[in-house]
Order: structure tokens, then C-alpha cells, then sequence
């Protein structure tokens, strides 16, 4: 059956010797949207568009001419611009824009005769943790309607995990692509920063905003990888020179040196059974025969708010931009210039967004700089060196992706604080910058996915990638 191969990689030989078509394929993965429209997993389907840019790609592949992503078919994240189709990042104050140009992420998936589905659904400027903070309302975990999908990439997860297409870009923050990934039993995969282009992307906090990968195995993330990562003239936080992927290096085997963070497991709000099936699973690296040892993290408590008080600021500066004057959203309230602003954006904003804009602007003022700003940036600076201290003497730092499976929808709507606990391991990587990646590792009692993260050192993708592979035949 068609909509059994969601691995890109199983789908691909069948592809090239023409048992199936890419067209076939489209029509499948568009039905299961149709089918699941409940999800809002999407907020634009391009169903025509995709269907003829499919018979294109079936006579490239016919021809032995098609690119290495030929027939892929992908969801972006609607914080991801797609020339001449609408981008709204999940807020009412960019309605009717519509990108005037590709982001580079968008542009070389297509060079690789990529087919792109649609937008997919996410919090408001990717400022949630939840996919409940959207303009186009809650995303749903297919394994559970009563759950969250998780964010904010929910849309892209949800997407994936339901079969409406093979692989999904999202941006991950501050764990924006890990944490739905754990929560609807996926690959969720950020790399390090700067390691694929931002050029494109809707800017929430400029130094978190990574691209990230969501898809059913390791082996599809490092297929896109290839394809996306490397150089670009329009993003100067990326190297000059490409960092070297290779996805045939994915099945070698050998011994590494692991470290799993002693407070991570101890946390009073961590499940119980997300702490054992993380231990099981140190249990068995050791068994077959890598070195697992714990190690002191007494930074951990501080990422979180670290995280929230430099992102928040950063957020402050960089929606100055929707102000209701070049594009987007502008307010039929007002009579001046002043009221422009102030009222376009009182009316464009959610109530999230907005309360983290006033967060930011706070911590930058010049009577709180110098007490939080600038104290935050040098606790990153010390979480970032410990890190880079541990993983100087270890290949790989593992431990839980989220503190508990998928919650309930509207769980924390009295509380929306406590679900900022929800990012306390994900933060982690980001903070620093550092590559990392979220697997399946088991079902809780109520049969909801538990995920387990792995982060590794600057630009070794592959290295991560190659162990991440290993771990996940270990659970096959």
C-alpha cells in the first residue's frame, strides 16, 4: 500500500524503478489531509499545484534525470516563505502577505525536485510550546485528539506523524522541532546554529532560530540535511565552507563515550516513566559495550530562564517591523499615524506575542539592562562553555527530550507560565547553539510516545546523525 512507505528512503527505489509514481504518491498524501482535516495541521494546501509539478518530477525520474529529493513531498512551517504563496507565521498581523521571494532553505528543497504540499500550522511566531497560540487555532496529536501536538511545529509535526507528507521543515528556538517530535513519536532534528540558512525564515529570536527536520527516521533527516545545509550569501552565521554530511556513514558502528546528566533524571517534575525508559535505555548503550557515565550539571536550573529572558529581548526588536505601514495586517481603527502602531499591533497580536514583546522590551531598558540582559547573557555563556567542558571528553550528553508526554488541550490556559517548563531540556542545545536530536524511546501507560534527546559538539552532524541511526536500530 502506498501510504505504508512514509520513509522517503523505503519509497525511493520504488520510485526509480517506476513501481510507483510520484503522482500516485501526491494523491495519496493529499487524501490522508483531506481525511484528517480535524488535525489543523495546515493553514494552506497547494493540492493542485503539487499535482502537476508531480507529473514533471515522474518523467525527471523516468529519464534517470530527477534530484536527490525527487518525489520527497514536504510541509514548511508557516514561518518559512514560498515565493508567490502566502506566509502568515501563525499571526493575523501578516494577513494577505504573500512572499515576494523563496527562503534558501525553500529554494534548494525545490532545486532538488522536492515537492512542497503546503504551510503548515504553528504558534503564533513560533511563541509557544503547544500549537494552542495560533491565529489559525489548536493543532491536534493524531495519536491522541484530546492532546496537544506539541510546538511550536506542531502543524509539521502532526503532518508527518498522520502521513500527510513524508518529511517537515520547522524552526527550532528553543526546542520548537524536538518537543513535537517527542510528543507525536517522531525524528525531530536541530542542527547547530548557523549550520543552515535563516535567509527566509520569519525571525523571532536571531541567535536561537535554527531550521529544523521532522520526519519518521534518521536516515530521511540526513537525506534533507545534505540538501539544505551549507553556505549562503544571504546569512553570514553560516560557515563559509559546507560541513561534510554523509548519509552512507549512518550504518558504521563503533564504541562511544556518553555522558546523561545527573539533574535531568532527579527533577521532581520529571514522569516517572519517562525517567525509566531513559535509564533502560542508558542501561542498554552500556550493555553493548559504550561508556555511559553520569555527570553534575548545576547550570540546568538556570537555562530556562536564561533562554527566556535573551529571546524575549530579541523578539522586542525584531517585530518592530509589523507595524501595519509596509505589508501584512493594518488596523481600520486608525485616524494617525501614532494610532497606526499602536493599534495594528494591540489588534495584529496575540496575547502571547504581546506579553512577550513587553517581557523583552523590559529586560532591555536601560534601568534593567545591566540586572538581566546583560547577566543573561554571561549565564549563557557559562552554560555553554560547561557543556562544551563535558562534550570535550564525551561524544554525546543524552537525556530526556520533555518532562511528560503530550498534555491535554487547554491544560495550561490558567497557568500559560508553567508550560515554559515544558522547554527545560530543549533549551539546553539551544542556549548553546550545539546540535541535537530527539528519537522515539517508548510509550507511557496511556500509549503516548516518550522521546530521548542526544546533543553533540559544533558541525558534527554526521557524528550525531550516525549514532542517532544506531540508537534507533537498537529500538526497530
Amino acid at each position: 500500500m502506498l501510504h505504508d512507505y512514509y520513509s522517503f528512503n523505503v519509497l525511493r527505489p520504488l520510485l526509480a524503478s517506476q513501481k510507483v509514481t510520484v503522482t500516485e504518491v501526491v494523491t495519496k498524501l493529499l487524501q490522508h489531509v483531506q481525511e484528517q482535516k480535524d488535525l489543523n495541521a495546515f493553514v494552506n494546501v497547494y493540492a493542485q499545484e503539487i499535482l502537476t509539478k508531480s507529473y514533471a518530477i515522474n518523467q525527471k525520474i523516468q529519464q534517470a534525470k530527477g534530484g536527490a529529493l525527487a518525489g520527497m513531498v514536504i510541509g514548511l512551517k508557516d514561518m518559512i516563505c514560498y515565493k508567490d504563496h502566502p506566509l502568515q507565521a501563525g499571526s493575523k498581523i501578516l494577513t494577505n502577505y504573500i512572499s515576494p521571494f523563496h527562503a534558501t532553505v525553500t529554494e534548494r528543497l525545490l532545486s532538488a525536485d522536492a515537492l512542497i504540499i503546503g504551510h503548515q500550522n504553528c504558534d503564533e511566531f513560533g511563541m509557544g510550546s503547544s500549537s494552542e497560540n495560533a491565529y489559525f487555532g489548536t493543532v491536534l496529536n493524531p495519536l491522541d485528539k484530546t492532546r496537544v501536538a506539541g510546538g511550536s511545529s506542531g502543524g509539521s509535526a502532526a503532518a508527518v506523524k498522520a502521513k500527510m507528507c513524508h518529511i517537515a521543515i520547522g524552526t527550532d528556538t528553543g526546542g520548537s522541532v524536538r518537543q513535537p517530535a517527542a510528543f507525536c513519536g517522531l525524528v525531530g532534528f536541530k542542527p547547530s546554529y548557523g549550520s543552515i540558512s535563516r535567509h527566509g525564515i520569519v525571525a523571532y529570536a536571531s541567535s536561537f532560530d535554527t531550521v529544523g527536520i521532522l520526519a519518521h527516521t534518521v536516515e530521511d533527516c540526513a537525506s534533507v540535511l545534505e540538501v539544505i545545509a551549507g553556505p549562503d550569501d544571504f546569512d553570514d552565521t553560516v560557515p563559509s565552507q559546507k560541513v561534510p554530511y554523509d548519509g552512507r556513514t549512518l550504518h558504521k558502528s563503533e564504541r562511544y563515550k556518553i555522558a546523561y546528566l545527573a539533574e535531568t533524571l532527579t527533577n521532581d517534575d520529571l514522569q516517572l516513566e519517562i525517567r525509566s525508559h531513559t535509564i533502560s535505555s542508558l542501561e542498554l548503550l552500556k550493555k553493548k559495550g559504550h561508556q555511559v557515565d553520569s555527570v553534575d550539571f548545576a547550570l540546568l536550573k538556570y537555562a530556562l530562564p536564561t533562554y527566556y529572558m535573551l529571546a524575549n529581548a530579541e523578539a522586542s526588536t525584531n517585530f518592530a517591523r509589523f507595524d501595519g505601514i509596509r505589508y501584512g495586517y493594518r488596523s481600520s481603527h486608525a485616524t494617525t499615524l501614532e494610532e497606526v502602531y499602536t493599534k495594528t499591533r494591540t489588534e495584529g497580536f496575540a496575547r502571547e506575542v504581546k506579553k512577550r514583546i513587553m517581557l523583552g522590551a523590559f529586560v532591555l531598558s536601560a534601568s534593567q539592562c545591566e540586572t538581566h540582559y546583560i547577566k543573561a547573557m554571561k549565564v549563557r555563556n557559562l552554560i555553554k562553555k560547561a557543556l562544551q567542558e563535558i562534550l570535550s571528553s564525551y561524544d554525546f550528553i543524552i537525556l530526556p527530550t520533555t518532562t511528560a508526554t503530550a498534555f491535554r488541550v487547554n491544560s495550561f490556559t490558567h497557568s500559560p507560565l508553567s508550560m515554559y517548563g515544558s522547554d527545560l531540556y530543549t533549551v539546553l542545545a539551544s542556549v548553546a547553539g550545539l546540535p541535537a536530536i530527539s528519537l522515539p524511546n517508548g510509550v507511557d501507560q496511556k500509549n503516548l510516545p516518550i522521546g530521548i534527546q542526544i546533543i553533540g559538539s559544533y558541525f558534527e552532524e554526521e557524528k550525531l546523525l550516525t549514532f542517532a541511526r544506531y540508537f534507533e536500530s537498537m529500538h526497530i
